[in-house]
């Protein structure tokens, strides 16, 4: 008789298992969805990226007689 409750209590720790990797799989889809139109909005919007930086602290050592 012990083992019919054993059995029962089984099934049902295997479905809360599955019910709560299914709950993770979704959530982690949906997570990496939204990471993914957020990055592609980032790339969108900062677009290529710029040399006046570089060119400005280039054009500086010129005129530091140290360098």
């Amino acid at each position: 008789m012990a083992d019919k409750g054993g059995k029962g209590e089984g099934q049902a720790t295997a479905r809360t298992k599955d019910s709560r990797a299914d709950r993770l799989k979704s959530a982690l889809r949906e997570n990496l969805k939204r990471r993914k139109m957020q990055a592609r909005q980032r790339g969108k919007s900062e677009g290529p990226p710029s040399t006046s930086g570089e060119a400005a602290l280039h054009e500086d050592a010129k005129d530091d007689p140290d360098a």
